[in-house]
């Protein structure tokens, strides 16, 4: 049986050992397509998706038994890379679970849903020179905590509301804010 190594440079490889964490075909495929997307939420049933569509266009199987990889791997692979702190898992307003790549320097990730369509965005980017405040506000409260004895902290930001392009249509003019 041959046997095939790993290239120790690979930094999907990399984060999954460090993080304890079997280097399987499958936590591969999906860590590496979350951190190539990361300033996209996915739900489960969208990454499966995402994840079925990019295998298909390769013309490869998500997983080294050249089967598919299945709703409940995906929820169990899922599971494992956010307890390890690799992936963020939010709850939007609808309870709905959303997941992103969760870079090791980020103590908070702003973003903004949606309650009309529903899109989830991220704020990093719009906040441009405030990051960093939030970023120590972020790291100041998750400091508190733990001198409190609480563990395993994270922190999500989401500001709720209408995003301009639906509020530009429910008024009929782009970017105009709704009425009372």
């Amino acid at each position: 049986m041959p046997v095939t190594r790993l290239s120790s440079t690979d930094p999907i490889d990399a984060l999954l050992s460090a993080h304890g964490l079997r280097r399987t075909g499958a936590a591969r495929l999906v860590l590496g397509w979350l951190l190539a997307h990361p300033g996209t939420s996915y739900t489960h049933a969208q990454l499966q998706a995402a994840l079925q569509d990019a295998s298909a266009a390769d013309g490869q199987a998500p997983d080294e038994g050249g089967g598919t990889l299945d709703r409940v791997t995906l929820y169990r692979l899922i599971d494992r890379l956010t307890q390890v702190g690799l992936l963020l898992c939010r709850v939007d307003a609808n309870r709905v679970r959303r997941y992103q790549a969760m870079p090791a320097s980020v103590q908070a990730m702003p973003h903004f849903e949606c309650q009309s369509c529903h899109r989830d965005q991220p704020l990093q980017a719009t906040l441009q020179g405030n990051a960093l405040d939030l970023e120590v506000a972020a790291q100041n409260a998750l400091l508190a905590l733990k001198a409190l004895g609480y563990q395993g902290l994270s922190l999500d930001l989401a500001v709720r509301g209408v995003c301009a392009d639906c509020a530009g249509a429910a008024s009929g003019a782009p970017g105009a804010e709704p009425g009372p």
